[in-house]
């Protein structure tokens, strides 16, 4: 079974991206290639003498972003890796342990998740052989399904789109995930669905960033999706985020490929909101004896904004945030320095980009 290519695409999305070999007592052996949406154990090289012992619960990772947690019991030791059988509604459902001990309680602790709470199903047992063949067995039937069922929608006229399929470890139940802009009304969906493929039938409907999550994908940055490896929480992210971080509102860059504004654009919004603010008003002008000067940009990490007179709109100056602040002041109490040129940086560093300065591209770009 280690060889079979069906064998690996089936666990691949499940989490592993290399095929695992299965032991008679359905232990799995360690492999440290990565798998979508892998925890890692930071806690694994710590002295373990102050972290809290026989912790009964553990995180267990089924198909693409869906883990839960569960109770052990007594008699059972496990390990990150082992495949096991786990309680479902109704049957059992088969899944890998991603997380034990001291970072299965910490990571419950942060999705605020009581470990007590009678809501916690329990595992019944390491998966045996018998159990993880009909577990890839049901695997293996998704990708048929997904198309099938699609057929069936276009053949009622549903507006929805199914996007991926789950089938239950034990075959008696398959969660159907689908997107729709409006409310559909599926119920002689699911009758079709259910005589069809004869096994009970779920609808969960999800958002399209769920949806490229489970596509997969290479964003612009060349790297895989986050949403796909790593991101399981998502934020909502607004266009006040790329304003913050002085970025171009054009949709073609900042968006995903789901369409929305890009999940990175919350990674470094803090670090440019603390850093502005301080910052003054952007709206203010400053006041001179040589005219008034109008702001056109800034660089946030250095603390420089660029004005320009209104009368002589050619001219960039760069001043420090500090010296902005004290002129505004002085506006304040109706004084007016002679000119900005006293305070501004003489000649503040700039990059070349094939011969071409940057302030040159960004009054091409003004123009």
């Amino acid at each position: 079974m280690n060889d079979s290519q069906t064998n690996d695409k089936s666990l691949l999305y499940r989490g592993c991206c290399a095929s695992r070999s299965i032991l008679d007592n359905g232990k799995a052996e360690k492999s440290f290639s990565c798998s979508k949406l892998d925890a890692q154990n930071w806690l694994v090289s710590m002295d373990k003498a102050g972290a809290a012992t026989g912790f009964n619960c553990v995180e267990v990772r089924f198909k693409n972003s869906h883990k839960d947690f569960y109770k052990v019991p007594a008699d059972l030791s496990l390990n990150v890796g082992d495949i096991v059988a786990v309680e479902a509604s109704p049957g059992h459902d088969i899944g890998i342990v991603s997380l034990t001990g001291e970072t299965a309680r910490l990571q419950m602790n942060k999705k605020k998740v009581d470990p007590d709470s009678d809501s916690i199903k329990s595992i019944y047992r390491l998966a045996r052989v018998n159990d993880i063949e009909k577990w890839i067995k049901a695997a293996e039937r998704e990708e048929h399904t997904i198309i099938k069922s699609r057929q069936l929608v276009d053949g009622l006229g549903l507006k929805m789109k199914v996007n991926d399929v789950e089938f239950q470890g034990d075959e008696t139940k398959a969660v159907f995930y689908y997107t729709a802009d409006d409310r559909v009304d599926f119920r002689q969906l699911i009758r079709v669905l259910a005589e069809t493929f004869r096994i009970r039938i779920e609808m969960r409907q999800i958002g399209v960033r769920q949806e490229a999550a489970r596509v997969g994908g290479i964003g612009s940055c060349g790297r895989e999706l986050c949403c796909s490896t790593w991101l399981t929480n998502f934020t909502s992210v607004t266009t006040q985020v790329a304003r913050t971080q002085q970025l171009s509102l054009n949709p073609q860059k900042l968006a995903g490929q789901c369409g929305k504004l890009k999940c990175c654009l919350n990674f470094e919004y803090d670090s440019y909101s603390d850093a502005q603010s301080s910052f003054p008003d952007t709206s203010i002008p400053l006041k001179t004896k040589k005219g008034d000067a109008i702001f056109q940009k800034m660089d946030v990490f250095k603390e420089l904004y660029w004005y320009t007179y209104l009368n002589e709109p050619g001219s960039f100056m760069a001043i420090p945030v500090k010296k902005v602040k004290y002129v505004i002041d002085r506006n304040k109490k109706g004084k007016k320095p002679d000119d900005l040129e006293s305070i501004m940086i003489k000649s503040p560093e700039k990059k070349k980009l094939n011969g071409i300065e940057e302030g040159d591209l960004t009054r091409f770009d003004r123009k």
